[in-house]
């Protein structure tokens, strides 16, 4: 039985090892790490992606599927639910590091079944939303910028775009904005910030070309 860390970050100057270390603080034992850099997890299904189809290829029946959140595995909501449907009938436990969900196919009673089966799906739904949204902002953002191309950039930002995503996530699940600074290594401020001007966050972005 092997613990097998996935994680995926969608542009090559972002850094996985604040994924890795998340887990490995939070007690997850890992006995590998795949990882797909410079990939997006709107664009390229898990399965296509280098590393990603090697999930496909490795995981066993008693295995555990470690990820940060479920939108590493992806940002579309068919993709998600597919792949961890997949990986639980073939006998593999996928757990999350933030929250410490677990989703296997232990249990045989129609009803947990269909409560496992429906937070997926929501899970999985949330990701793509916020995945649409953060394209729609980058969008208007873009749009700004072009008025003036000369204007300075301003303070480079404290967090980056997957910070962003990480808040916005950990706010959706309920977390207060002291846990949430804490667990992402930002100030209040920025977490804030995140939260209540997400126009000027991708604004800031763009400029600093983030």
């Amino acid at each position: 039985m092997a613990a097998i860390f996935y994680a995926r970050v969608s542009t090559a100057e972002q850094s996985l090892d604040h994924q890795i270390k998340q887990a490995r603080d939070a007690g997850f034992h890992i006995d590998e790490v795949i990882a797909d850099h410079g990939v997006s997890g709107v664009k390229h299904r898990l399965i296509e992606r280098p590393e990603g189809r090697r999930l496909y290829d490795k995981l066993r029946h008693g295995d555990e599927l470690i990820i940060r959140w479920v939108d590493r595995l992806g940002r579309d909501y068919d993709d998600v639910t597919d792949a961890i449907r997949h990986f639980i009938r073939l006998g593999v436990t996928v757990r999350t590091v933030i929250s410490n969900m677990t989703f296997d196919g232990v249990t045989t009673d129609p009803v947990q079944m269909a409560v496992r089966d429906a937070m997926v799906a929501f899970l999985a739904a949330t990701a793509q939303a916020q995945a649409e949204a953060t394209k729609t902002a980058q969008r208007a953002g873009i749009d700004a910028a072009k008025g003036d191309k000369r204007k300075y950039p301003g303070r480079k930002p404290s967090f980056d775009r997957q910070a962003t995503i990480d808040v916005r996530n950990l706010f959706n699940k309920g977390w207060g904005t002291s846990a949430i600074a804490k667990e992402v290594g930002l100030s209040r401020q920025a977490v804030l910030r995140i939260r209540d001007d997400s126009h000027g966050v991708e604004q800031a972005l763009l400029r600093w070309g983030m």
